[in-house]
């Protein structure tokens, strides 16, 4: 079965007060309840803020250390599901389930499976 990558963007800025974020993340833990009953949830997690991001690129023989996030923008992936599905139609509905309990887009995407690399 094919793994798919759920990730949740969200603004940047000020996290809801507690009666906006609350009835929200009841609904993220339904939905998440309701895929790991239905034995698709693979695992999920929420991020910390961009600011707390370090960026590790390869230069050469060196590494070169940068705080913050590796693009700047009005939005970040804020948190994450990886799930397991038949096919994209499939984790397209959890998706959708998703996006209707966090309110906020969710971008789904397959893994590469390692049968499927190229590389050697």
């Amino acid at each position: 079965m094919a793994q798919y990558l759920l990730s949740i963007y969200q603004p940047d800025g000020d996290v809801p007060p507690p009666e906006v974020l609350e009835p929200i993340m009841e609904n993220v833990r339904a939905v998440n309840a309701e895929m790991q009953a239905s034995g698709a949830w693979v695992f999920a997690g929420g991020l910390h803020p961009p600011s707390t991001a370090t960026v590790l690129q390869a230069k050469g023989d060196d590494v070169l250390t940068t705080d913050g996030p590796y693009i700047e923008g009005k939005e970040h992936i804020g948190g994450f599901t990886v799930l397991q599905a038949p096919d994209l139609d499939v984790a397209l509905e959890w998706g959708r389930k998703l996006a209707r309990a966090v309110t906020l887009p969710v971008e789904v995407r397959p893994l590469i499976d390692e049968s499927e690399r190229t590389c050697a």
